[in-house]
């Protein structure tokens, strides 16, 4: 199979990258390095199998013959597309066109990285994929939001109109290594702020909740989605059901990196979400998938890296954005 993988230099993208060409594929990445990181790619320049080009989708495509379109192509973390609105939205919206437009003519399946953060605050918990959602669309959130809401319509009226075979994924909490330390995540700032003997900053009283997937649980189900047979046109949440506190969680990283760091709690935030955790049974049903990592053994998988790049480029985020 020939795979584009649009963001493919970001976190989730580059594990992905990973498994394909474990599988035998041949890979082209799109990115223009906003948030993604090239060298969590450097590893993979010498495959015959792999090539990357930066490049921004927004703008006119490479030609680049492909059976499989993989869109992850996004700002995803609070610190990413609070630093980037503009072109979050651009990209969900011009650049998920032109990569439709991409697998309508190579007659390539497509695969939409969407987000939990479709859903808002949700009055309906656990999050199914026909619940519609409560989004604030001029909220703090919501160039991403919405962002992602419109890459959704879009990709289901192209497949509509135009016959594209496509597929949605909404993603949720997900961590693991070459999870950046500055994006303004749960994880990636509890498990920085610990190792450096910094403050672990939890806002409000910690009870807001949510579920954390481990990368390599959520790289397979990428993959079964984009290969299942009975998956086109299907909406799928991806994510470990398994729903935590967020001050349990600050209170484990504390706990496994053997930190001496207070945990400090900050004033909540307005439009924080309360609580988050996906229904999987329909990707259960249609995947066979579910996650196998637990949180505990997945902290103790992430942890070594955050040592080591800790140890290139020491680096303390002051709070942390679930």
């Amino acid at each position: 199979m020939r795979a584009l993988v649009a963001g493919g230099a970001g976190f989730v993208g580059s594990h992905l990258c990973d498994a394909l060409l474990a599988l035998g594929h041949t890979v082209t990445v799109l990115d223009n390095y906003i948030t993604g990181d090239p060298r969590n790619l450097a590893h993979l320049e010498a495959s015959p199998e792999f090539r990357c080009l930066r490049h921004d989708i927004t703008e006119p495509l490479p030609e680049a013959p492909c059976d499989a379109v993989f869109h992850l192509a996004s700002p995803a973390s609070p610190e990413g597309y609070g630093r980037y609105p503009l072109e979050t939205l651009l990209t969900n919206s011009v650049g998920t066109h032109r990569l439709l437009e991409l697998a309508a003519r190579h007659r390539a399946r497509f695969l939409l990285a969407s987000t939990s953060e479709v859903y808002g605050d949700p009055l309906v918990h656990p999050q199914p994929e026909d619940y519609w959602g409560n989004v604030n669309p001029v909220g703090p959130r919501s160039c991403y939001d919405e962002g992602k809401r419109f890459a959704e319509a879009l990709t289901v009226n192209f497949a509509a109109q135009r016959g594209v075979d496509v597929r949605i994924v909404r993603i949720f909490n997900t961590y693991g290594p070459r999870n950046q330390p500055e994006d303004g995540r749960v994880i990636p700032n509890f498990l920085t702020q610990a190792l450096a003997g910094a403050p672990i900053t939890v806002y409000g009283d910690g009870q807001q909740s949510r579920s954390f997937c481990y990368v390599s649980d959520l790289v397979d189900g990428l993959l079964r989605a984009m290969d299942a047979p009975g998956t086109a046109g299907q909406v799928l949440n991806l994510g470990n059901p398994q729903e935590y506190p967020i001050l349990e969680v600050a209170r484990l990283a504390k706990a496994l990196t053997n930190s001496p760091s207070p945990i400090v709690h900050l004033p909540g935030r307005p439009e924080e979400i309360t609580r988050r955790r996906p229904d999987i049974s329909k990707a259960r049903r249609l995947l066979g998938w579910q996650p196998t990592m637990g949180l505990e053994e997945g902290l103790r998988k992430t942890i070594p890296w955050f040592e080591a790049r800790r140890a290139q480029r020491p680096s303390v985020p002051s709070s942390a954005s679930p």
